[in-house]
């Protein structure tokens, strides 16, 4: 597949013509000028140095560089580029909650919004660990399985949203066991899971499964998203602002920190609350930095490789043979006749 990095760039070719016929017309008028001082052939003779070809040549050459070097700036793109990374961080598994009370709007802008902020930061920070994504509501799946490309970590990342689970709930423990199973084998780095949730509708087994996580090596925290005090969840999808229970009263989502602090405790990590602020992030980032780290190599893609220095290099060759082309005939390879 081939593409341009910078397309925009492509649109410098139309003044291309402009410049051809600019020097065509100041040529003829050049033409002219000369032919009022005399004959054409008997000027020449008059000036034996003088090679109008050499003149001819040394235009095309500028006017294919500036060509190439437009191709340059608008960056062509070819191919799969593949290159072997080695890093040394650890293995980050990120667990985030996605049931409905997620929309919640007791943090701005709201609860699952926020908490895509948060780990889109923290994934910028931890570039050299190896990330993988699960989602989870009343069920959890892999998201996305442990890779060092962080960049698809956050692509994936902005694609969460309830409707990825239709089975609502907060299936922390399975989500917790899940991340587990999601580590490599690799016993030389350190292992976290990181937990966001509002922590509503929770299963019982969520701090047994922490528990059992942290015996065998892997840091449990737990980031609880929005207010003890609570809000209702919205429900636009139903006709309604707000969803209502059976009985039509409005149901209010409230987080359940004393849960989330019981898992993290279970866990042998921390907890924190994650507000509009950054201090829930800057907590988390100093924890996960206690932990020892260990190298690990693995295959970067991507989707396109830069071919601009094969330009650049063609580039500098015209520019290199323009130099070295006289206008006049030069007195060292007088004798060469390559402009008859």
């Amino acid at each position: 597949m081939f593409r341009f990095g910078n397309p925009e760039y492509l649109w410098l070719f139309t003044a291309m013509p402009l410049l051809l016929a600019a020097y065509i017309y100041l040529n003829i008028r050049k033409r002219k000028t000369v032919q009022k001082m005399g004959n054409l052939s008997t000027l020449k003779m008059m000036m034996p140095e003088l090679s109008l070809k050499r003149s001819y040549l040394k235009f095309w050459l500028i006017f294919v560089a500036i060509c190439v070097g437009i191709f340059m700036i608008a960056r062509p793109q070819f191919g799969t580029k593949v290159e072997t990374v080695e890093k040394e961080g650890i293995e980050l598994v990120i667990a985030i909650d996605v049931s409905n009370s997620m929309l919640t709007k007791d943090v701005s802008p709201d609860r699952l919004s926020r908490a895509k902020q948060i780990l889109s930061r923290l994934i910028d920070v931890r570039k050299n660990d190896k990330v993988a994504l699960i989602v989870f509501a009343g069920e959890a799946y892999v998201q996305m399985p442990l890779t060092s490309d962080t960049q698809s970590t956050k692509i994936f990342l902005n694609t969460i949203d309830p409707s990825l689970l239709p089975i609502q709930g907060t299936a922390i423990g399975e989500a917790i066991r899940l991340g587990v199973s999601s580590f490599s084998s690799n016993e030389d780095i350190s292992k976290a899971i990181v937990i966001i949730t509002d922590g509503e509708d929770h299963e019982g087994d969520a701090s047994s499964a922490a528990a059992e996580a942290a015996k065998m090596g892997v840091m449990v925290n737990v980031l609880g998203i929005g207010s003890p005090e609570g809000s209702p969840v919205p429900a636009v999808e139903y006709g309604s602002n707000y969803m209502t229970d059976n009985e039509g009263n409005v149901v209010v989502s409230r987080l359940n920190e004393q849960m989330a602090m019981e898992i993290a405790q279970s866990g042998g990590g921390f907890y924190v609350r994650a507000d509009n602020s950054n201090s829930a992030i800057r907590a988390l980032e100093t924890q996960l930095n206690e932990l020892e780290t260990g190298k690990s190599t693995s295959l970067s893609y991507s989707e396109y490789d830069e071919k601009f220095p094969v330009l650049a290099w063609i580039l500098l060759i015209i520019m290199f043979l323009e130099i070295l082309v006289y206008e006049k005939k030069n007195r060292l390879f007088r004798n060469v006749k390559l402009f008859k």
